[in-house]
C-alpha cells in the first residue's frame, strides 16, 4: 500500500520544495495539495466539518504552483490534487493545465477533482450550485478529449466548444488519472462512471467496512475492477491496525493529513510516519 501526505499549502508553512524533498527522502509515494480560490465572507455555506472553518481554508495556494515546484525538486514523488474545485475553473485552461504540469513532472501527476461544498464559493465563479456534477462530468468528458485527441470537440449541455488546436497533450497516456472525491454512494458512482480512482469522505456515509461491498458490486455492474478504480483514504489514523486493515482490504493508497507548519514541526511528524509506514508494509 502505498502513503502519501497532503497539505494546504500556505505562506507560512514548510515550503513546497522542502516538503515535497522530504517526503521523497522517506519514501512517500506521493504529494497533494488541495484548493479554495476564496472564502465568501457571506459565509452562508456551513462547513461540513461542523467546526469554525480553520484559518488555512482562506489562506490556501493554488495547487498547480506548489505542486509545480514539488515537482520540479524531485524525481519520483507524485503529485496530486487533493482535491482540485474544476467547478470553479475553466475547462479548456484546466485541461491546459493538467496536460502542462504532466509534462513539467515526466509524467507524476495525480488529478483528484471534487464538486466542493461551498456554494456561496462557487456561485462566485458562476457555477450553478444545483447542476455542478453534471458540470463536472461534462468538465472531465471534455479534458478527456482535449487531453487525446489532435482536433478535439465536445458538445454537451454545460459545456461546449468546437474543433480546437491546442497542446501538449500529457505525458501519461490516455491521460493522468481521474480521482474522484466525496462521499458514497453518489461520489462513487462518479468514479465508477469516469474516474480512475476514488477518495471517499472520511466520516460519511459509514466506514470502509459498510461500503466496500457496494463500491465493489457498483464496479462490478459496470465492467470494473478495484484495480482500475482504486482507493485512495485521505486523513487516515496513525494506527497499525486501522492501516493494515485498510491494506487487507484493498485500499491502494493511504494519505496523511500534514497541518500548514514550518518544517520545525512538519519534519519530525514525517519521521514519526515512517516508522509507522514500515510497520505497515513490512
Amino acid at each position: 500500500m502505498d502513503f502519501g501526505a497532503s497539505m494546504f499549502m500556505t505562506d507560512y508553512c514548510i515550503p513546497a520544495v522542502e516538503f515535497g524533498r522530504a517526503l521523497e527522502e522517506r519514501g512517500f509515494e506521493s504529494v497533494w495539495n488541495p484548493e479554495h480560490s476564496h472564502i465568501p465572507l457571506s459565509r452562508k455555506t456551513p462547513f461540513p466539518g461542523g467546526t469554525d472553518l480553520p484559518k488555512m481554508y482562506y489562506d490556501a495556494m493554488d495547487p498547480f504552483v506548489t505542486l509545480s515546484a514539488a515537482a520540479a525538486a524531485t524525481k519520483k514523488l507524485k503529485v496530486g490534487t487533493g482535491v482540485c474545485l474544476i467547478i470553479q475553473r475553466d475547462t479548456i485552461q484546466t485541461a491546459k493545465l493538467v496536460a502542462s504540469i504532466d509534462q513539467v513532472s515526466g509524467g507524476r501527476f495525480l488529478f483528484g477533482i471534487g464538486g466542493g461544498w461551498n456554494q456561496d464559493e462557487m456561485e462566485d465563479h458562476g457555477t450553478v450550485y444545483a447542476t455542478r456534477f453534471k458540470l463536472m462530468r461534462e468538465q472531465v468528458e471534455a479534458m478527456k478529449a482535449i487531453w487525446s485527441e489532435n482536433k478535439p470537440e465536445y458538445h454537451g449541455e454545460l459545456v461546449d466548444f468546437p474543433a480546437m488546436m491546442t497542446w501538449p497533450k500529457p505525458v501519461q497516456k490516455p491521460h493522468p488519472p481521474v480521482i474522484v472525491g466525496g462521499a458514497f454512494p453518489h461520489a462513487a458512482r462518479r468514479a465508477v462512471r469516469y474516474g480512475n480512482g476514488w477518495i471517499p469522505i472520511a466520516g460519511r456515509g459509514g466506514n470502509l467496512e459498510d461500503w466496500l461491498p457496494g463500491y465493489k458490486q457498483m464496479l462490478a455492474e459496470a465492467g470494473r475492477s478495484l484495480a482500475e478504480v482504486p482507493i485512495t483514504m485521505f486523513g487516515v489514523p496513525q494506527d497499525e491496525d486501522t492501516l493494515k486493515r485498510y491494506r487487507d482490504m484493498g485500499v491502494a493508497r493511504c494519505v496523511v493529513a500534514c497541518p500548514p507548519e514550518p518544517a520545525d514541526k512538519i519534519l519530525p511528524l514525517l519521521d514519526r510516519w515512517v516508522d509507522t509506514i514500515r510497520r505497515v508494509n513490512g
